[in-house]
């Protein structure tokens, strides 16, 4: 059961860092646009249907580049410790959407029983076991076998076979672990290798080849879009 102190509401996030913690659980349901968040160290972003469950005590950083909103829910109910070991199902965000609007609109009943009810949808079946644990990805090694790949580089689909996975769950980890899409995460080591190599004084043409980009301008406009 909810405790009688837990509180619903929609809040806006902006490019203005934040940092904190609390004594109890915080909750997230995205709503819209993208936040993106550091709980404990471990980088996430959570976008619309995604959703987080932060422990009392860990302390969090957030900040939404391009705006963000978001249903929190700041709750003393000791259930939250379980719901971590899920994922909130997709048909969590038609109520997370609904109790916004709730909150919005100050409706009370729904405000009331809100949390009983996002708790309820978030968990699955008392029969159901939670997530398996996975399998780790060493991405330093993950990441020197795809620097020996010569032009353009692996996909995101030979990457994924390399650790075992599908596209999707690689893509699905490095968003949880790195903070990161996979093809942010493959540019970012690419200028690395580029950079590296500039220093050793290779030229930008040689560079450009090796790091599979179609000309030095197109390298050189990388490096700047990603401020190297």
């Amino acid at each position: 059961m909810p405790a009688a102190h837990d509180h619903l509401s929609v809040r806006d996030y902006s490019a203005s860092h934040g940092s904190h913690d609390h004594d109890h659980f915080q909750i997230l349901l995205g709503l819209q646009g993208e936040l993106e968040l550091e709980v404990a160290g471990r980088g996430r972003r959570i976008a619309a249907g995604d959703g987080c469950v932060v422990p009392p005590g860990e302390r969090h950083d957030f900040e939404a580049r391009f705006g963000a909103r978001c249903l929190v829910l700041d709750s003393h109910t000791s259930d939250w410790a379980r719901a971590r070991s899920f994922a909130p199902p997709p048909a969590t965000l038609a109520l997370a959407t609904y109790l916004a609007r709730a909150c919005t609109d100050r409706l009370p009943r729904a405000q009331q029983q809100g949390p009983s009810l996002l708790l309820e949808a978030w968990l699955p079946p008392t029969d159901a076991s939670p997530l398996r644990p996975r399998r780790a990805i060493d991405w330093d090694a993950l990441a020197r076998w795809a620097l020996t790949r010569s032009g353009v580089g692996p996909t995101v689909a030979e990457l994924a076979a390399r650790v075992h996975l599908s596209a999707a769950q690689l893509a699905a980890r490095c968003r949880d672990e790195r903070g990161q899409s996979t093809q942010q995460w493959l540019r970012e080591l690419r200028l690395a290798q580029a950079r590296a190599w500039r220093e050793q004084g290779l030229s930008v043409a040689e560079v450009a080849r090796r790091s599979g980009y179609r000309s030095p301008s197109a390298l050189t406009a990388a490096r700047r879009r990603a401020g190297i």
